[in-house]
């Protein structure tokens, strides 16, 4: 995924600046979220290759899990401990995303639980050689092997990567392959590709503030059996910005969302060519935010055109 993600990390902090702490036991909302979606289990959904099921909610790394000093370390444990702990193991993480594989290794082998998780990186390269050295580098700072996924990030030198993956794949390094892209001006190409290639996953921007995948891409990918991983369910924070101030939808309450990231990430996850969302964040506050998406239950038919409504007035 690409994109600037501390800006929506940024948008939601100052959106939840003004929400009042919950006077029962002095928890904070998101605590009670936590408990809440502790109870339920989280919605898992099959990888179409494998029938391989993952969790719903995953977790981007991109800006958040690049860091330079060890105090930041702190948060990011706290952040994959809760991950794990609410029923998440998707991973998805790339070469370019500053030290991000780097800092994840370290953390996934002091925290023990490495071979629990499903990691998801990218090469984004030009050549075959060059190719190869950052698929090799990335496998050896994650500290897995096989990797769970490998994708060719926006695109950079398609058919080339995909040829180096497709090897990998065959010699066992790699469980998965797919193609990325975080930005609708792309989907042309994207659709060509997955019409053309035999994937196991496509990545790819989709949210009810930035619907056009559910036009063609996301019926391509059921039709052609290739799991959907959607980046930037947020707008890059653009949607905490533009509800600052405004109370969430009484009606949202039927579909058991509790924040503006769960009405979002419950509209994604609604559209069942959706295998996974992966909400960046290295707040734990937010990380658990984003989990609950993944419990209860989710908007049908009618709430999503109200959801298609509101976004018209943002």
């Amino acid at each position: 995924m690409t994109g600037k993600c501390k800006h929506t990390d940024q948008a939601r902090r100052r959106l939840l600046q003004g929400t009042a702490v919950v006077a029962a036991a002095g928890l904070a909302p998101w605590s009670l979220r936590a408990t809440a979606a502790g109870e339920r289990a989280m919605m898992k959904r099959a990888i179409p290759a494998t029938g391989e099921t993952v969790p719903v909610v995953g977790l981007g790394t991109s800006d958040e899990f690049s860091v330079r000093g060890e105090e930041e370390l702190g948060a990011l444990a706290e952040v994959l401990r809760q991950f794990r702990a609410l029923g998440g193991t998707l991973v998805d993480t790339a070469p370019a995303y500053g030290n991000a594989e780097e800092v994840i290794g370290r953390l996934l082998t002091d925290l023990g639980f490495a071979d629990d998780l499903f990691i998801a990186t990218k090469v984004r390269t030009h050549g075959a050689q060059a190719g190869i050295a950052q698929m090799e580098r990335s496998e050896a700072l994650l500290g897995k092997s096989p990797l769970d996924l490998l994708q060719v990030h926006s695109l950079v030198d398609v058919d080339t990567q995909l040829e180096n993956l497709r090897r990998r794949q065959d010699q066992g390094r790699v469980r998965y392959i797919g193609i990325t892209h975080s930005r609708t001006s792309a989907f042309d190409q994207l659709e060509r590709l997955m019409k053309r290639e035999k994937l196991d996953f496509v990545q790819l921007n989709y949210s009810f503030l930035e619907p056009a995948a559910e036009v063609r891409l996301l019926p391509l990918a059921a039709d052609r059996d290739i799991a959907v991983m959607v980046n930037r369910p947020y707008l890059n924070g653009s949607l905490f910005r533009r509800v600052k101030g405004r109370e969430l939808p009484p009606w949202t309450v039927d579909f058991d969302c509790q924040s503006w990231a769960q009405l979002s990430l419950k509209y994604i996850l609604a559209n069942e060519a959706v295998t996974c969302v992966i909400p960046a964040t290295s707040n734990p506050k937010h990380l658990v935010d984003n989990m609950g998406a993944g419990t209860g239950a989710l908007p049908d038919p009618s709430a999503l055109e109200r959801i298609r409504a509101l976004a018209d007035t943002l």
